[in-house]
C-alpha cells in the first residue's frame, strides 16, 4: 500500500501512532482507519489510477529480511505480528469501529481526466472540486458543477468489494514478550567493537527513559539495551519497540514512586546495575553504563574507547571547582565505561561482592573497592589503581562530563548553551532529591526529548 497526504499544518489523524513494526501487518489499515475516523481530510482510494506495478512475493521478502543475520534466522518471528496486533487493538478506534473500505470515494482516470467517484451516491465529480478548507466527504456533496452522471454499474465495474477487515486480527494479549535471550539481544545490538550502552530503569522513570532513548536516536546511537527492573517497565519498553530484557533477580515489592537517592529502595536497586554490568562483561562485551537522567550532548563512546584496555573510566561526583576529582567516594556509578578484559571483569566481581555485603548503595562499594577506603589506592588527582587486578580507574574531565553540582550548570538561565560552551558531552541530572524535582528540572531546562501525551520523540 502507498499512502500520501498533504500537510496543511494538521496532523493526519487524532490518534497516537503506536510503534508498529513496518511490514508486519496492521499498520497501513490502522492509519487509514484513523484518518477516515478523524475527518481532518478527504480520504480516497486511488488504486485505479495506477498504470503499472511490479509484484514482489512474500516468500522473497522473508528471505531478504533474515539474510546475513544468523540470530534472526533462528528466532521465532511471530511475536512481531502479534505485537502489531496488540498495538492496533490498544491504540485508536479500529478495535471498536472499523471503516468500510468499499465505501471510500475512488479516484478514476477516465480518458485522461481524473474524476472522483462516489459509489454511495452513484455520482462522479471533477477532481478539482472543493469548497472552503474542509476535506471531507461533505466537500463532494457540496460541489455544484457536476460532470456527467455515471451509472452505478459503470462505477462498480471498475471496483471490487474489498475484504480488508482487520478486526479478527486484532488481539489484546495479557503480556507481550520478546523471544530474545540476553545473549542474542547483545549480539544483535552491539556495535562493531562489541560495545553496548546499558540503562537500568523502573516504571516510575519510564518517561525519563524514553527521553534518554529519543536523545540517543537523535545522535544515531543504536547500540543500547534496557534492563527493566519490573514487569511493567518491560511491557512498556516492548510496546515502544525498545531492545529490553527483564532482570529476574531484581528486587521485588519496591515502591518505584519513591525510589530516589538516599532511600532504601535506591540502595537495593543500584546494586542491580553493577551486577548486570559484570554479567555482560563476562559474556565478552564492553559496557557503557548510563543512568537515564544523564543527558547526552554528543556521543562519548569514541573518547571513552580511546583510553584502551585495563582502564575503567568513570564520572567524578566531586562538586568543588578546584582540587582532586578522585577524593573519597566521589566515583559516580551512574556513568562509567568498562572493557571486557580480565582486569575489569575481576574488579567488577569485587565491586559486586562488596556491594552485596553493604547496607549502602553500590556507589560507595565502587570507590572503596577500586580506589581503597579513604582513597588509599590513589596515584594522582584523577586516577587510582586497584592493586590485585592492576586495573586503572580514570576519573573523567568534569568540563566534558559534569555532574549535577559542578559549576551550578543546572541553575544557568540557558543550561544547554552553558554546557555547549564548556564542550560538555553529557550532563548528569543528579545532586537533586526526588524524582519529581529531577523530572521538572530537566523538562524546564529544555533538555527533554519526549512527548509524553503522544508517546513520540519530540521533533525539533
Amino acid at each position: 500500500m502507498l499512502m500520501a497526504w498533504n500537510n496543511r499544518n494538521l496532523p493526519l489523524h487524532n490518534g497516537v501512532l503506536p510503534p508498529f513494526l513496518y511490514g508486519k501487518g496492521i499498520h497501513n489499515h490502522w492509519v487509514v482507519n484513523e484518518a477516515v475516523s478523524s475527518e481532518l481530510r478527504l480520504v480516497f482510494d486511488a488504486s485505479w489510477t495506477i498504470s503499472c506495478l511490479s509484484l514482489n512475493y512474500p516468500e522473497h521478502w522473508s528471505e531478504l529480511s533474515v539474510r546475513g543475520s544468523s540470530v534472526l534466522e533462528i528466532e521465532n518471528r511471530r511475536w512481531e505480528e502479534g505485537g502489531n496486533s496488540h498495538l492496533g487493538a490498544l491504540y485508536g478506534s479500529m478495535f471498536f469501529r472499523e471503516i468500510n473500505y468499499s465505501g471510500l470515494v475512488n479516484l478514476l482516470n477516465c480518458e485522461g481526466q481524473y474524476l472522483f467517484a462516489d459509489r454511495t451516491e452513484d455520482s462522479v465529480y471533477p477532481s478539482v472540486c472543493q469548497t472552503g478548507s474542509g476535506w471531507t466527504r461533505r466537500v463532494l456533496r457540496s460541489c455544484t458543477q457536476r460532470k456527467r452522471m455515471v451509472s452505478a454499474e459503470n462505477v462498480k465495474s471498475q471496483n471490487r468489494t474489498l475484504n480488508c477487515s482487520m478486526r479478527d486480527k486484532l488481539k489484546i494479549s495479557e503480556s507481550l514478550d520478546f523471544p530474545f535471550s540476553l545473549v542474542s539481544l547483545l549480539s544483535i545490538t552491539a556495535d562493531e567493537n562489541k560495545t553496548l550502552v546499558l540503562a537500568v530503569a523502573g516504571y516510575s522513570y519510564k518517561d525519563m527513559l524514553m527521553s534518554w532513548v529519543c536523545r540517543l536516536h537523535q545522535l544515531r546511537v543504536t547500540n543500547f539495551i534496557i534492563c527493566a527492573l519490573d514487569q511493567e517497565t518491560y511491557q512498556f519498553s516492548v510496546l515502544q519497540g525498545l531492545p529490553v530484557f527483564h532482570d529476574p533477580s531484581a528486587p521485588r515489592n519496591i515502591s518505584f514512586n519513591d525510589c530516589h537517592f538516599g532511600t532504601t529502595c535506591f540502595q537495593r536497586v543500584t546494586k542491580v546495575k553493577s551486577r548486570m554490568v559484570w554479567k555482560i562483561l563476562k559474556l565478552g562485551y564492553n559496557v557503557l553504563l548510563s543512568d537515564v537522567d544523564v543527558y547526552w550532548f554528543g556521543n562519548p563512546l569514541p573518547l571513552l574507547y580511546s583510553f584502551g584496555p585495563g582502564v575503567l573510566v568513570a564520572q567524578s561526583d566531586e562538586y568543588n571547582y578546584t582540587g582532586p576529582v578522585n577524593l573519597p567516594r566521589r566515583l559516580n556509578s551512574g556513568f562509567y565505561f568498562a572493557r571486557s578484559d580480565a582486569s575489569s571483569v575481576a574488579a567488577m566481581e569485587k565491586v559486586v561482592k562488596h556491594a552485596a555485603r553493604s547496607n549502602l548503595s553500590e556507589q560507595p562499594s565502587f570507590y572503596d573497592t577500586l580506589c581503597g577506603e579513604g582513597g588509599s589506592y590513589r596515584i594522582s588527582d584523577n586516577r587510582c589503581v586497584e592493586p590485585e587486578t592492576n586495573l586503572t580507574i580514570h576519573f573523567l574531565d568534569r568540563n566534558l562530563f559534569p555532574n549535577g553540582a559542578y559549576l551550578n550548570l543546572w541553575q544557568k538561565k540557558n543550561v544547554k548553551k552553558a554546557c555547549m560552551k564548556k564542550g560538555c558531552l553529557i550532563l548528569h541530572n543528579n545532586w537533586i532529591s526526588g524524582r519529581v524535582k529531577k523530572l521538572e528540572r530537566q523538562v524546564v531546562s529544555g533538555l527533554w526529548e519526549y512527548d509524553i501525551s503522544r508517546r513520540m520523540c519530540l521533533q525539533r
